[in-house]
């Protein structure tokens, strides 16, 4: 299977901080993945985006990051607001452009959403954001209930939400395991779908119950392209972790 390469954009190719970071991240992640790329040219070259993978492995983060660079964007994340004020992890996230997530009162969480939406859309930038809003805890590694957090974020500035799954990163490193060097350059292979269709529900962007009809149907398209990936259905019903006594963490919950 080919991995897409695409032209780089803009902020890619303008010098930045992302050049050192990815001198040192991507022949490391090399040695760990055989990165493999499908439908890659769904990831808008140019302009906003919030981009909405799944989570199955610690170590997702690093292979979404590797696959966006390889399709010419710079990778960024949700943070959590708190590490924005760490010393030296603060100045990293910042002048990178990592986006803040806030864990306030419903009004100062929807101000901050929206801020941090028209950053995006003014720097033509693009986000990664977990909408499980932490590792699955489902038994087979399925897309469990998502959070809304990626939903609002898109309707606030009407920006692009582009599904994304990847599978073979817990290989490297299992859900809650310990990291496997060995074989290096194991599989992974993601995958990019099509910009989920929000249109329905930009009138209503406020509404508990659209928010969440709408991040149903984006997690649905998640599973649908993992299905894909893994060669084999996706449960008819998403994984729900309060519907088993457990509890949903996750520094990427929103």
């Amino acid at each position: 299977m080919a991995t897409d390469r695409l032209r780089a954009s803009k902020e890619k190719s303008r010098p930045s901080i992302f050049w050192p970071l990815a001198a040192i991240v991507v022949p490391l992640a090399s040695l760990l993945f055989k990165l493999e790329i499908r439908d890659g040219h769904k990831l808008p070259r140019e302009g906003a985006y919030v981009l909405a993978p799944n989570h199955a492995s610690e170590i997702d983060p690093i292979v979404v990051a590797l696959a966006v660079w390889r399709l010419g964007r710079a990778p960024r994340f949700m943070a959590k607001e708190s590490l924005f004020r760490v010393p030296v992890l603060g100045w990293v996230l910042r002048v990178t452009g990592m986006v803040p997530v806030s864990r306030s009162t419903s009004a100062t969480a929807a101000r901050a959403t929206l801020e941090a939406s028209e950053t995006l859309v003014r720097h033509g930038r693009g986000v990664i954001v977990y909408p499980e809003g932490s590792l699955t805890r489902e038994p087979d590694l399925w897309p469990m209930r998502g959070k809304t957090g990626a939903v609002r974020l898109a309707l606030a500035g009407g920006i692009p939400l582009i599904p994304m799954a990847q599978w073979g990163a817990q290989q490297v490193l299992p859900r809650y395991g310990k990291l496997k060097l060995w074989p290096l350059r194991r599989r992974v292979s993601v995958i990019v779908g099509d910009p989920v269709d929000l249109s329905a529900f930009a009138q209503n962007e406020s509404q508990p119950s659209a928010l969440i009809a709408a991040t149903d149907i984006v997690m649905a398209d998640v599973s649908g392209l993992l299905s894909e990936l893994r060669g084999e259905p996706a449960p008819a019903e998403r994984w729900n972790p309060s519907d088993h006594g457990q509890k949903e963490t996750g520094r990427l919950e929103s």
